[in-house]
């Protein structure tokens, strides 16, 4: 598993893999139900984690919207969508889980 998982997810995994691989099959199948691409999916993703100020599945969303290649300014402009949906302090907290995100991508792609 990638050495960005929280250690209680991989647990959690790791206790019950009948549930967690359950869970996979259904994500799978929801994000094949419809239209959309797998880059507007994970924008998408990114906008419902910031309006319920899920941390991890903003920094989660962030990580695949740029792997199935949105650009940083597409990351940042879902980001500040916020600011009239939920509000100033739960977007600049998104912009700071999304910025520490795109800061460690950038690093890795530089070494």
């Amino acid at each position: 598993m990638p050495d960005h998982l929280p250690d209680v997810y991989v647990g959690f995994r790791s206790r019950f893999p009948d549930v967690a691989q359950s869970q996979d099959a259904l994500a799978q199948a929801v994000d094949a139900a419809g239209p959309l691409d797998e880059k507007t999916t994970r924008l998408v993703k990114l906008g419902i984690a910031l309006g319920s100020q899920a941390d991890g599945a903003v920094r989660s969303n962030v990580r695949k919207a740029l792997a199935a290649g949105a650009t940083v300014a597409e990351v940042e402009q879902v980001v500040l969508l916020g600011i009239t949906t939920r509000g100033f302090p739960a977007t600049v907290a998104a912009w700071q889980w999304m910025s520490e995100v795109v800061e460690g991508s950038q690093e890795t792609d530089q070494a």
